[in-house]
C-alpha cells in the first residue's frame, strides 16, 4: 500500500502487525526521449506492486540520487555523495524511530550504491534494524530475463522503456543506437559525456515489444515480494 492512500493512524494499526517498510530510490536525470524521472517512477512502481498482495507500506521514492557524470543535460539533478548518505540515514532512522524494523531499500539507479554500504554500517549501529538494499533492476532472474531478450540491455534504452517511462510527445527513434565508447565516457567530465552519448541512451535498441519488456518487469516485481518476504536478519 502506498504511504500516500494511508493516514497515521492506519500507519500505527499496521505496525501493531507487522514492521515491515520499503524506501525507493531513485533518480533525476536524463535518460533520452523517456522521463527525466524514470528510476524513481520505475523504483516506485516495482515497490508498490511488489508490496500490493502483503499490504507493505511504500513510501514515494527519494527522486534524486547521484549522477554526476549527467551534469551537462539539463534537467538532470545529483545530489553530492554525503548528501544522498544523510538524506537516507534520516529517511530510515525516522521510519525506526516509530516501530518499522524491517526495511526494504528498492534501488533504481546505479549511481545509489553507496547506500547500500551505508545500510550495512547502519545495522552495526542499530542491532534491532534488519535493512536491506535491492537494485530491483539488476536481481539474478530479472537480469537473465533482459539478457535473453537484448544483451544491450543498459542505461536510456529499451531497458527502461516502459509505458509509464514514455512521454506521450516523444517517440523512441526507429532502429538501433550504435554503443558509445562507455570506457571513455566513464572518465570524462560531463560535458564530453554529453558529446558521447547524443541523446543519452547507452546504445542498442531504443524500444522492444512490449510483451518482452513486461516479462522482464513481472520478474522485477516477483523478486522484490522475495525481498520482502523474506529470509530477514534475527535480532
Amino acid at each position: 500500500m502506498r504511504i500516500a492512500d494511508s493516514n497515521w493512524m492506519e500507519i500505527e494499526a499496521y505496525l501493531r502487525l507487522d514492521d515491515r517498510v520499503v524506501l525507493p530510490f531513485g533518480s533525476t536525470e536524463q535518460h533520452a526521449q523517456l522521463s527525466l524521472c524514470t528510476d524513481a517512477i520505475l523504483a516506485e512502481r516495482v515497490a508498490v506492486e511488489a508490496a500490493a498482495p502483503l499490504g507493505v507500506p511504500v513510501y514515494p521514492a527519494m527522486p534524486f540520487g547521484l549522477a554526476p557524470y549527467f551534469a551537462a543535460f539539463p534537467g538532470s539533478v545529483s545530489l553530492r555523495v554525503e548528501t544522498l548518505l544523510a538524506v537516507a540515514r534520516d529517511l530510515i532512522e525516522s521510519v525506526a524511530r516509530v516501530g518499522f524494523r524491517r526495511i526494504l531499500l528498492v534501488n533504481g539507479h546505479g549511481g545509489n550504491a553507496p547506500v547500500g554500504a551505508m545500510a550495512q554500517e547502519m545495522m552495526t549501529e542499530r542491532p534491532e534494524l534488519s535493512i536491506k538494499f535491492h537494485n530491483w533492476y539488476n536481481a539474478p532472474r530479472t537480469w537473465a530475463t533482459a539478457m535473453a531478450a537484448d544483451p544491450s540491455a543498459s542505461h536510456g534504452n529499451w531497458f527502461e522503456n516502459f509505458p509509464w517511462t514514455r512521454l506521450p510527445h516523444a517517440k523512441a527513434p526507429e532502429g538501433v543506437k550504435p554503443r558509445p565508447d562507455l570506457a571513455v565516457m566513464k572518465a570524462s567530465g560531463p560535458a564530453t559525456v554529453r558529446e558521447i552519448l547524443g541523446d543519452g541512451a547507452f546504445g542498442g535498441p531504443w524500444q522492444l515489444p512490449d510483451d518482452v519488456t513486461q516479462r522482464i518487469w513481472d520478474e522485477g516485481v516477483a523478486e522484490t515480494r522475495e525481498a520482502l518476504e523474506g529470509p530477514w536478519a534475527t535480532r
